[in-house]
């Protein structure tokens, strides 16, 4: 009787550590600025939370206006992936406001032709843009803006992120990257950065294809920001992959944490076992 109450228990822990573990991670709420040399060397840096960018920087987005992105169009035809005419998947990415990726690199420089500038999640993924793309985006494509206020959650297809600032009863997946393009392109007057908007506006290089085969702009609203990095040169290391920290701030994981599933799975051929023997 007492090994079931013990093994009654052990299934309940696993039971509210599974529901931990599937709910939101928890959002970040500041951003680490970093100016690397070409040789490596950090030239500058500095840590800004997103009520001292609010207060100081100005604010893309107003809280109401809904910016999307597009995921991938599933179809054979390799030119119908680009849908041109913006036909559907659109990802609400919710009515978010931010700060532009522009104004977090002049904190600490600015960019010049040859500068990379990478943004960075909490868990290491990163991506990266050249001087063009930051800071003379065509208005189809928006300015590049990592967003820490959403004032309604998602109308129609896409993750729910939350509302209000960052935070896990707020804006649980921000802060996040998002490119706010205008409406002008969008045949029913949406802000969305389509698939062909990229194709038409982003270098080669930056062009982001889900499972390697079909455009899509929702691969490239990285959530959890928590670096900045300018890189005076170019960047050339592996894009898209988990990026070292440069700092404590940021910890990346080496190897992927062991899943409550499994010890779940465990306790429960355990209390399983033991009842059966106890019938037999």
């Amino acid at each position: 009787m007492k090994l079931r109450i013990i093994l009654l228990t052990l299934l309940a822990v696993f039971c509210l550590v599974s529901a931990a573990a599937a709910g939101p991670s928890g959002a970040t709420t500041e951003l680490h600025l970093l100016r690397i040399a070409e040789n490596g060397t950090v030239l500058e840096e500095k840590t800004i939370d997103y009520q001292w960018m609010e207060a100081n920087l100005p604010v893309q987005g107003d809280g109401s206006t809904h910016y999307y992105h597009q995921g991938p169009v599933f179809t054979d035809e390799l030119e119908g992936r680009w849908d041109v005419n913006e036909t559907g998947n659109f990802k609400d990415r919710g009515a978010v406001k931010g700060t532009a990726v522009k104004d977090l690199c002049d904190l600490i420089g600015g960019m010049t032709g040859n500068d990379d500038v990478m943004i960075v999640a909490v868990d290491g993924y990163h991506v990266e843009y050249g001087y063009s793309t930051i800071y003379e985006p065509p208005a189809r494509q928006g300015p590049a803006t990592v967003c820490w206020y959403v004032g309604e959650d998602v109308s129609g297809v896409g993750e729910r992120q939350g509302v209000g600032y960052p935070g896990k009863e707020g804006y649980f997946l921000g802060m996040r990257l998002v490119f706010l393009a205008d409406d002008s392109v969008n045949p029913e007057g949406l802000h969305v950065f389509g698939n062909n908007d990229m194709r038409e506006t982003l270098p080669e290089k930056s062009v982001y294809f889900y499972e390697g085969l079909y455009p899509s702009t929702s691969g490239l609203t990285v959530k959890w920001v928590s670096e900045i990095r300018v890189y005076e040169g170019g960047y050339t290391g592996e894009t898209g992959v988990l990026a070292k920290s440069m700092t404590t701030q940021t910890p990346v994981p080496t190897k992927a944490a062991s899943s409550p599933l499994f010890f779940g799975s465990v306790i429960a051929g355990m209390f399983g076992g033991v009842l059966l023997r106890r019938r037999s």
